[in-house]
């Protein structure tokens, strides 16, 4: 093992040094030893990337497209990205404003660090995926955080709210079909956010990876309700089950793409050749392949939702994604860290606790139902029998 110079030991990243670790992975490494566990805790799709893809991107690697991609992407995977996002969910947009990046986490990581200064304002509506807020403070912003629940929207109401002691601010995340609640906003309830948010000059980082996995109401995108002030950002890894492909993309007015490419060609350069052209065929005979796993979601969502809600467990019906973010039967408190901990130790089911998502996540569980519906029906008889004998 190497032995570092003592006098190096105090060098730190000061604003990383004040953010911990991802909390779900730490839990998912921690219960994963555990004997005969099921774990329910990543966002990871169960499904096998589809034939066709998989085919494109051998032949792209024995056709040797193994050098550096232009650093916002191939063309041709830009205008498809354009296309589709016109096509599908009514933008305007061209190929020069769309960067292609490595997932969308990137999208986000280059888009904060792009267009914000140490000290700006970015309101997070909570429970969130923890990735925004902390990438916010590693770029020394002021994040605030605005706690949703229990429906876990983002109203106009609230954000008047929040306005009202941060009228500075110069953002708002949203990511909706959300994670970790699987909630999503009716046309009705995204049209009004969109007029109250256009009454200010904060911009939108639109987090829509989700988007293809809607199951009641059409995903109504802010690519087609506030393009002059939102960032689309968006990827394969859902729609697509591609999560090791490591493609995403965001989209949105020339201006502020040039930044956040700037950002991006500073941070990773590129995105691997061959996984961009696994991306454009997803795009030009792909279209269909997120409704194929959609429809088993849905159906696996019913099974799970009614199986928790037997034995106590509330939680809002997910319109899109494959979370279920669920409320504690009244018996076990708010302590969703212990109860998590002995479900993993007792049940051999792992979840993750919603406290690590935010204000409002207190006292809720999260569950992946990305998962086998054989293991999901495992997984609901030993929670069933937990609780009842608890």
């Amino acid at each position: 093992m190497t032995e570092l110079k003592p006098a190096l030991a105090q060098l730190g990243n000061k604003a990383l040094a004040t953010i911990e670790p991802s909390a779900i992975r730490a839990v998912d490494q921690n219960i994963s030893n555990i004997p005969g566990i099921i774990k329910l805790t990543l966002g990871e799709p169960d499904f096998a990337v589809p034939e066709h893809i998989k085919r494109v991107t051998e032949a792209a690697i024995r056709d040797d497209w193994s050098h550096y991609a232009p650093s916002m992407g191939y063309m041709d995977l830009r205008e498809n990205v354009a296309k589709y996002l016109n096509e599908r969910f009514g933008g305007q947009y061209v190929a020069e404003e769309v960067i292609v990046t490595v997932g969308a986490t990137e999208s986000i990581a280059a888009a904060l660090g792009g267009l914000f200064n140490p000290g700006d304002t970015l309101i997070v509506p909570t429970p969130e995926f923890p990735l925004y807020s902390a990438i916010g403070r590693m770029n020394g912003m002021n994040v605030v955080e605005v706690n949703t629940a229990p429906e876990f929207i983002m109203t106009p109401e609230r954000l008047q709210t929040v306005l009202a002691a941060h009228p500075d601010a110069k953002a708002i995340v949203l990511n909706y079909p959300g994670n970790p609640t699987g909630v999503t906003y009716t046309h009705a309830q995204i049209k009004a956010l969109a007029a109250a948010i256009a009454q200010t000059d904060m911009l939108v980082l639109s987090d829509e990876i989700y988007a293809e996995l809607s199951y009641d109401e059409d995903h109504l995108s802010l690519a087609k309700l506030l393009p002059e002030q939102t960032l689309l950002i968006s990827g394969f890894s859902k729609s697509h089950a591609m999560t090791g492909y490591r493609v995403g993309y965001v989209a949105g007015p020339k201006e502020l793409t040039a930044q956040v490419g700037k950002m991006h060609q500073y941070m990773v350069t590129t995105v691997a050749s061959p996984m961009q052209r696994a991306a454009v065929e997803a795009l030009v005979n792909g279209r269909d392949d997120a409704a194929k796993m959609r429809d088993v979601y849905h159906k696996r969502r019913d099974l799970v939702l009614a199986g928790l809600k037997e034995v106590g467990f509330d939680a809002p019906t997910p319109g899109g994604a494959f979370y279920i973010f669920a409320k504690m039967p009244a018996q076990f408190g708010t302590d969703d860290v212990q109860f998590v901990y002995t479900l993993a130790k007792e049940a051999k089911v792992g979840l993750v606790p919603g406290s690590v998502f935010g204000p409002g996540g207190e006292g809720y569980v999260r569950l992946s139902y990305a998962a086998s519906t054989a293991n999901l029906e495992e997984c609901i008889r030993r929670i069933q029998n937990f609780v009842r004998t608890h």
